[in-house]
Order: structure tokens, then C-alpha cells, then sequence
């Protein structure tokens, strides 16, 4: 598998997010991620690609800044953690405070097990 993050693995469309938001299941893992996800099997042929939606709340962090270093950490997890099943994938990072790269990247792992045990069981 590639370890690259490509445009097609970006969930950006209006019509997509708003599909995922009111079909996908919600999970929530170790207070770093709440999760919205659903398989992409039954909406797509075999081949494409896990999209992904990465949200840090304005409430939370104030400075863009922040919230760009947030994204850029939780995109480098994702990846090299892809998952091994088509999925559209929303993570909302949920802490108050910047959280190092490591508990990040172990927030991530933890989210995309959680998921694919639960679409995949």
C-alpha cells in the first residue's frame, strides 16, 4: 500500500460529507477522536480508495496555526496507518490542548482498528 495522501483520498464534496454524516456510525476513542465512518464498498467499485475528513474545532483553538499543526499531525498518522477496508472517514480531534505527534499517532491507530472491527464485523 502507498503511503502517500492523494486528492482522492480526501472527502471534500458536500454531497459525500453530508451522505456520511447521515449514514455513517459514530465512535469515540480515548477522548482524543470522535469518529464518523461508513464502508465505501456498497457506494464504490473495488479499487478506490479510504477517503478522509479531518476537523480541529475553532472553539478549541482559536489561532489557525494550531489547528493547521493539528491537521498536518493526525493527516502524517493517517498516512501511514491507512486502513485495510474502503471507508469514509471522519475524525473530529476532540482535546483542549496540542497533543504530541506520538499520542496522536496512537489516537489514529486505535480509531482505524475501532473501525474496521466495527464495519468489518
Amino acid at each position: 500500500m502507498a503511503q502517500t495522501f492523494t486528492k482522492a483520498e480526501r472527502l471534500c464534496a458536500k454531497n459525500d460529507i453530508d451522505g456520511l454524516l447521515k449514514e455513517g456510525r459514530y465512535f469515540s476513542v480515548d477522548g482524543v477522536f470522535r469518529i464518523c465512518a461508513r464502508p465505501r464498498m456498497a457506494l464504490a467499485p473495488a479499487g478506490l480508495p479510504s477517503r478522509l475528513l479531518i476537523s480541529v474545532p475553532k472553539r478549541s483553538f482559536k489561532r489557525a496555526v494550531k489547528r493547521n499543526l493539528l491537521k498536518r499531525r493526525i493527516r502524517e498518522a493517517y498516512r501511514r496507518h491507512k486502513p485495510a477496508v474502503a471507508v469514509d472517514l471522519m475524525l473530529v480531534y476532540l482535546p483542549k490542548e496540542v497533543l504530541s505527534y506520538a499520542e496522536i499517532e496512537a489516537g489514529v491507530v486505535a480509531a482505524i482498528a475501532r473501525v474496521e472491527e466495527a464495519l468489518c464485523a
